[in-house]
């Protein structure tokens, strides 16, 4: 039984979903969300139910360390959903060495398949990309168009006066 098939079917009574699974050097990674994004004690909640399946089931050998995670505002683009997920947003894509073409883009997501995606840039022009020539891409959050950001955090450069706050 794989972790996936053991841990999604949990995951619905838990309001999350499961967005990925990646296993290397020890670690079992979980990355879950959820439509109004992911607090600490989902993540915690998510963490020991999972742990305690894994441990009935032991469906890996192996020692390991588990590893709960929402996939973060700048997440890893792996599988087709992924993509699919993310059209309209701004993504980087780096191809593989020796892959025809510039190797490092970065534009909008206009379009998403099990085999191509597809990259507006800047300046409007559009590439298709295969999946199979990507190495990695990610979204690309872009940190100075908002005033409030996700994490409450303040813009760069707005220090609050002492024994103060900036609205």
């Amino acid at each position: 039984m794989s972790v996936r098939s053991l841990a999604e079917p949990l995951l619905g009574h838990l309001g999350v979903e499961l967005d990925d699974v990646q296993w290397g050097g020890g670690r079992l990674r979980v990355v879950v969300e959820a439509s109004g994004g992911i607090d600490s004690e989902t993540l915690v909640l998510v963490s020991r139910t999972i742990s305690a399946e894994l441990d009935a089931a032991d469906p890996i050998p192996s020692r390991y360390t588990l590893e709960v995670t929402s996939p973060g505002i700048e997440r890893p683009l792996r599988h087709p959903e992924h993509y699919r997920r993310a059209v309209g947003s701004r993504v980087a894509v780096k191809r593989h060495p020796g892959v025809e073409g510039e190797r490092r883009l970065e534009g909008r997501l206009v379009a998403a398949d099990d085999e191509w995606v597809t990259l507006e840039s800047d300046a409007g022009e559009r590439e298709e990309i295969r999946l199979d020539t990507v190495e990695r891409a990610r979204t690309v959050f872009d940190w100075g168009r908002s005033e409030t950001r996700r994490n409450g955090g303040r813009p760069a450069g707005k220090v609050p006066p002492e024994g103060g706050s900036v609205e």
